[in-house]
């Protein structure tokens, strides 16, 4: 998936928690393209997480979407700042960090 780890020692447990969360949503199942192309257009800009979700329609539906690309890394946000929440900041890779 692109996913690099060098383990030296404990991940930082903010990080650990995120990728744990994340990997709930690594399953194809969770991409529906057609949200993820509108997720991928929307976070072209950084935006929050909510806000750019409802965006593109239910959070319910949408959400699980939205973890797969972070996931995959398609989207991106810093996993090591603090715990997913409706306020991270979420960008493609053109943006953001």
């Amino acid at each position: 998936m692109g996913w690099r780890f060098r383990r030296v020692g404990e991940l930082d447990a903010v990080f650990a928690a995120n990728l744990r969360w994340l990997a709930g949503y690594r399953h194809p199942r969770c991409l529906h393209r057609g949200r993820a192309a509108n997720l991928l257009r929307i976070f072209a800009v950084s935006t929050e997480l909510m806000e750019g979700v409802r965006r593109v329609g239910d959070p319910i539906a949408v959400l699980p979407t939205l973890f797969h690309l972070l996931w995959r890394q398609a989207l991106r946000t810093d996993l090591a700042a603090s715990p997913l929440s409706s306020a991270s900041l979420i960008h493609t890779d053109g943006d953001g960090e």
